[in-house]
């Protein structure tokens, strides 16, 4: 039996939340920041909503009454709890399985994350990854999600069209990103936010775990 054409040539996956189990290190280390600085400490609720954004716009939605000219330093207050616990994130378990086997059926793999380049570089050699993904993008090198720029600039990068090409991600601003970008999209309910707000966007699938989304790629992609 021959095999199974794609159906898209390549799937761009956001990072935190989707490929790595950083959500509630994340959502901690916004917190910890906004006390560090003196403002509101935002609700476990209100600090992981802001995952997969830029830094800049998640810090305006998580302090909103912090003056702009402190953003630099909750900037800061935020990297330094990050970096010093994120040797603690791990994969989600079977993440490496499923990228294999997308790689082996010859699909482009793409990261876009609201983190920074000096982030993701750190979290890919942490993991082991490199040569893993054929383009990544992160917000401090291009626009926020969910302007569609970075899923845009890797499908020029990589040579592929938005009909060939899948968006997967755990919050509303991925999800938001593919459907500016035209592309179809996924979500994973296992993030940051939760999964009844994916329906505006009309995913193709909405994966509760990560063996639902190998599975459902097997399957479709």
């Amino acid at each position: 039996m021959s095999p199974r054409p794609r159906q898209f040539d390549l799937i761009v996956f956001d990072w935190d939340g989707t490929l790595f189990d950083s959500t509630a290190l994340i959502t901690r280390c916004i917190q910890a920041a906004c006390g560090d600085v003196g403002v509101a400490v935002p609700s476990d609720r209100d600090a992981s909503y802001v995952i997969g954004m830029g830094l800049v716009e998640a810090l305006q939605h998580a302090a909103p009454g912090l003056p702009r000219e402190r953003y630099p330093e909750l900037g800061n207050r935020y990297r330094y709890h990050y970096f010093a616990k994120q040797h603690e994130i791990v994969l989600f378990e079977g993440t490496l399985a499923m990228l294999q086997a997308l790689k082996q059926r010859d699909h482009r793999l793409g990261v876009a994350t609201g983190k920074s380049r000096r982030g993701l570089d750190e979290a890919l050699n942490s993991v082991q990854l490199k040569g893993v993904f054929d383009g990544t993008r992160t917000a401090d090198e291009t626009a926020s999600k969910p302007d569609p720029l970075m899923l845009v600039e890797l499908m020029d990068e990589l040579g592929v069209t938005p009909e060939r090409t899948l968006m997967i991600g755990d919050t509303t601003h991925d999800l938001q990103l593919a459907a500016n970008a035209g592309t179809a999209r996924i979500g994973v309910s296992y993030g940051a936010h939760e999964p009844a707000a994916f329906d505006a966007f009309a995913p193709l699938h909405v994966a509760h775990s990560v063996g639902d989304l190998h599975d459902w790629l097997a399957r479709h992609a």
